[in-house]
């Protein structure tokens, strides 16, 4: 990042307009490999209305399975670090963005603070592009019909809940703006994790030290990373992890702050009680190797109504508050 200028960056954050002051912007693709195909048809076809029909051979060689990554470095950085967001399971960067219902996201708030914020689409997500299937990404794409987080993410209390808009009392969720957040859902592989945590960890070298903030199925892919290079990360923030890391290597996550952040109605489901048992036992192991991990129930201090989605939840910025202030006294913010 060897540009310095000033760009006065106009970001909606909820109705009102902020500026915001950066010394840079800008976006990459990282990590991915060549792929080399042969014995497919050749085909001749139009591809725009009124064309002139062209040949298609679609036999080469073929660059996959990269990560595309856009920063934003503001004018008065106080974050000792950059902050590194990933996404969950269906969904891409826009997570971090502006909320559902217009209002600021995470993105925009940390920021605001000062922290450099580096927001990827993983692999196989948005502007990373996909890949052949079945001859590079080897399973079939996963869609999720609109009724699938609602029931599943705790804004409604289970199956059924959907259809009848029933929500579990006191969400936070802004559920008028639902649909909004269902047409930022895309597709999603189970059989890319390799290649998602190859590119997260050749991000960490090319920007890091860090610290990491991450989402659900993004669970593994931080403390997988964070395993593979525990002297480029600075704290590790987990939101609801849904996948872990390699708990024989739990002592290389030792010397990492770790906030675990857990929302609400997870009593209430099954599922979810079995998630956050799963996320407790790993933190405890990686405690037991001589770690610092902090496992935070939102309701138990206070925070209360937060869905799966806790960066899109109306008290977001409540929560991204005592991030900040767990980072500070890592020391981590000037």
């Amino acid at each position: 990042m060897s540009r310095k200028f000033l760009l006065g960056l106009a970001f909606l954050a909820g109705c009102t307009q902020s500026p915001i002051a950066l010394r840079e912007m800008g976006s990459f693709h990282i990590g991915g490999r060549e792929v080399e195909l042969s014995g497919k048809p050749v085909r001749e076809m139009v591809l725009a209305p009124g064309g002139v029909p062209t040949t298609i051979d679609s036999n080469g060689k073929y660059l996959v399975e990269a990560m595309y990554v856009q920063y934003f470095l503001p004018a008065n950085r106080r974050g000792a670090v950059p902050m590194l967001m990933w996404h969950g399971g269906g969904l891409t960067g826009v997570t971090y963005e502006t909320k559902p219902d217009g209002g600021e996201g995470w993105l925009t708030w940390f920021l605001k603070k000062g922290w450099d914020v580096y927001n990827s689409d993983a692999v196989e997500r948005g502007r990373a592009g996909w890949a052949m299937y079945p001859d590079i990404f080897t399973t079939e794409p996963v869609f999720l019909p609109t009724a699938n987080p609602w029931e599943r993410f705790r804004i409604g209390p289970g199956p059924g809940s959907y259809a009848a808009r029933k929500t579990n009392p006191g969400t936070q969720f802004p559920v008028e703006h639902y649909e909004e957040f269902m047409r930022q859902n895309v597709p999603r592989w189970t059989s890319n994790d390799t290649p998602t945590i190859a590119a997260y960890t050749e991000l960490v070298d090319k920007v890091c030290p860090c610290v990491v903030l991450f989402h659900s199925q993004a669970g593994q892919f931080g403390y997988k990373v964070a395993q593979a290079r525990p002297e480029k990360i600075k704290a590790l923030i987990a939101v609801e992890p849904a996948a872990f890391g390699d708990v024989d290597q739990a002592a290389r996550l030792a010397a990492i702050p770790t906030l675990v952040l857990y929302g609400d109605f997870i009593e209430q489901d099954a599922r979810w009680t079995t998630i956050r048992h799963n996320g407790v036992a790993f933190a405890d192991a990686v405690n037991k190797a001589g770690g610092k991990v902090d496992v935070v129930d939102l309701p138990q201090v206070g925070i209360k109504g937060n869905s799966h989605m806790i960066m899109m939840d109306k008290n977001s910025s409540e929560v991204a508050a005592y991030i900040q202030a767990w980072l500070k006294r890592q020391g981590l913010f000037r």
